[in-house]
């Protein structure tokens, strides 16, 4: 009986009793998550711009900005509804299933209406599951400070993994049979070699979506699997106005500076996505890189596997460097690689390997504001300065760029049907050396007493 009882406690926590089977499946969980948004992400921007479906840069930034008008309902939706009221593990299936045939649909519409609303659907569903998976991470494991990294980094992998498979779904197999490979391992070359261009490329850019989709239906089904996480009840005394003690945190100049300056961070970093694929897909002779279509995913997620890397070094860099220097070389890490883009964009290789400052930029400013907020706010005020830096890195931030940049590259910049991506690319790199000089100077916060805890209290906050 005894025996029995240890084999039940091995097969719910892993075979040696710490958990380490939850643990594989809160990776896995994470894995699936972020896969999905990594697959469409990377090449809507093309697929839906006037070269692509053919859609206006108004219904663009409509369909662009479902994501983040999302991130903002999802911040209310997430936390004061989803969570308190059904189990995290069953939100989260029913959440997939439901965006998962959205996002799918998506690849088989071509009319403006269809993709918009499919679009929205998707996003209304998929944004909340982002915290209700750290929920459910948090809730499974127990000690967070040691195991969520390690969990939440299937993420990461997860995009990553997200961008290779179209190496070989974006192929221009009539080209590749035309090769006559001998042997494996030139088809292979071969087919890493051509891929597809111009309208090819676009109708099959359809797949992306079919992708993550698929992936979506999975981690509805794999849902199930997932330990038991019942609804969190309200804690007395929560306050449902808590945005309006958040708002008031910016009548301090520090909590203001660092708030404007993510905005502007934000909406850099949102640039960066609507802009590099057309960038690295278009011909040297338009002004991009000329990189095969199937490989632009994969040359984007290079910034995917700095990201890991940077965030094993991020605890050293605060210590040797400070709160405010770190997050000054993150936001500089921005204009750096837009000044590349802007001044050297025939030098492939170069625009390779500056995708690597991609793990610069949001480790080191992005978690880095979180960490700061963690660790500089009294334990009553954090997650209300978490939810307002949330909201503008995820929603305000990403709003004005999904709704400035198509207007940028297809009405200012381009003449002649011809885009000048560097008076395109100089915008960013202006405002990201801007936003790096006014925190190095207005950013000043409290300095934190001897004992570690915040130079200040809640009263100062209020």
């Amino acid at each position: 009986m005894k025996t029995t009882k240890v084999l039940e406690k091995q097969m719910a926590t892993g075979s040696d009793g710490t958990g380490s089977f939850v643990r594989l499946k809160l990776f896995l969980m994470m894995v699936l998550q972020f896969f999905i948004w990594g697959a469409w992400l990377p090449l809507i921007f093309g697929y839906i711009a006037k070269d692509g479906l053919g859609f206006s840069p108004g219904q663009q930034a409509l369909i662009l900005n479902a994501f983040p008008i999302a991130a903002i309902v999802g911040m209310f939706f997430s936390n004061q509804f989803a969570d308190r009221n059904f189990a995290a593990e069953k939100f989260l299936a029913f959440s997939h299933l439901i965006g998962g045939l959205a996002i799918l649909g998506c690849g088989f519409v071509t009319s403006f209406e269809a993709f918009f609303v499919l679009m929205l659907i998707h996003c209304l569903l998929y944004v909340p599951t982002i915290s209700i998976t750290n929920s459910i991470a948090f809730a499974n494991i127990k000690d967070a400070q040691n195991e969520f990294g390690i969990v939440r980094m299937g993420g990461t992998i997860g995009w990553i993994l997200a961008a290779w498979p179209f190496t070989f779904i974006l192929v221009d197999w009539v080209a590749v049979r035309a090769t006559n490979p001998a042997g494996i391992i030139d088809w292979v070359g071969a087919a890493l070699a051509n891929g597809l261009k111009g309208e090819a490329l676009k109708n099959a850019t359809m797949w992306t979506f079919v992708v993550a989709g698929i992936a979506s239906l999975l981690l509805s089904a794999f849902s199930l699997l997932l330990p038991h996480t019942p609804p969190k009840k309200a804690t007395e005394g929560a306050q449902s106005l808590a945005w309006l003690d958040a708002i008031k945190l910016l009548a301090h100049p520090f909590v203001l500076v660092l708030w404007v300056v993510t905005f502007a961070d934000s909406f850099v970093h949102n640039c960066y996505f609507n802009w590099t694929g057309r960038f690295l897909g278009a011909s040297r002779d338009a002004g991009g890189v000329g990189i095969p279509g199937n490989w632009i995913m994969p040359v984007m997620s290079v910034g995917q596997l700095a990201e890991i890397l940077t965030m094993f070094i991020l605890g050293i860099t605060l210590k040797k460097l400070g709160w405010r220097t770190t997050m000054i070389v993150g936001i500089l890490g921005h204009a750096a690689r837009f000044a590349v883009y802007a001044f050297f964009p025939n030098n492939a290789a170069l625009i390779i390997v500056v995708q690597v400052l991609h793990g610069i930029c949001y480790a080191f400013f992005f978690a880095t504001v979180y960490i700061f907020v963690d660790e500089h706010f009294p334990k009553d005020a954090r997650n209300s300065a978490q939810g307002l830096f949330n909201v503008m890195i995820l929603g305000v931030g990403a709003l004005v760029a999904n709704s400035i940049c198509p207007w940028l590259l297809e009405v200012v910049f381009t003449k002649n049907e011809v885009i000048d991506f560097r008076g395109l690319f100089l915008v960013p790199c202006a405002i990201a050396t801007l936003a790096a000089i006014s925190l190095g100077l207005f950013f000043h916060p409290p300095k934190a007493s001897s004992d570690g805890n915040p130079g200040y209290t809640s009263a100062h906050l209020s």
